[in-house]
């Protein structure tokens, strides 16, 4: 099964229906890991005619209900063609404005997703398959910067849950050098920014 993946920015080829069907036709769904633009979440989403799944970045300010079309991931638990997945906006606290949050704030949110999150760890020896956030976990993929800086709260959400996969943007990785992947504990820490191609093997 594929899977789009997209975060950040605004690319040029991905506003062209032959680019999409020719290289992405094939997805089965696709998950947006924040500040994308609804116009451009939608129009991928229905040159491609599948479904979208996404978290709100840290500039996602004015997402409105209905806006863009598609399911909201953030403390929603959500399962297609065998896939499961959920989701943590934003990035930490650092000027004040919406979906930022400290520390103690998103430890919270974590708090409240394990439940469900080990009871399917018990049942099928994996929390989820997708954790979709916008910002990486402390000390993996993430800058020294306050607004770059990862939640330390998502290295326990992984080691708890023993997610397969989790997926974050909000970091540019222009460089080719720039570490994109790393394996923490059972989950592997995958940083989709700009877009990424996801192979999801069902069990």
């Amino acid at each position: 099964m594929k899977i789009l993946a997209i975060s950040d920015h605004r690319l040029p080829e991905m506003l062209s229906q032959e680019f999409l069907r020719q290289n992405y036709g094939d997805v089965e769904f696709i998950i947006s890991c924040g500040d994308m633009e609804p116009s451009y979440l939608e129009f991928i989403s229905s040159v491609l005619n599948r479904p979208l799944f996404f978290v709100r970045g840290n500039h996602d300010e004015r997402y409105e209900d209905g806006s863009p079309g598609g399911q909201d991931l953030h403390m929603s638990f959500q399962t297609y063609e065998g896939v499961s997945m959920v989701g943590l906006e934003g990035s930490m606290f650092y000027n004040g404005k919406n979906v930022q949050y400290t520390e103690i704030g998103m430890f919270l949110r974590v708090i409240q997703l394990l439940p469900r999150l080990l009871w399917r760890r018990f049942r099928k020896g994996y929390g989820v398959d997708y954790l979709v956030t916008h910002s990486p976990p402390r000390g993996i993929h993430d800058r020294s910067d306050v607004a770059h800086r990862g939640f330390r709260s998502y290295l326990w959400l992984m080691r708890l849950s023993k997610a397969k996969y989790l997926i974050h943007g909000h970091c540019d990785i222009w460089d080719r050098r720039t570490v994109v992947e790393t394996q923490y504990d059972q989950t592997r820490v995958i940083n989709i920014n700009p877009k990424r191609l996801l192979e999801n093997q069902n069990d």
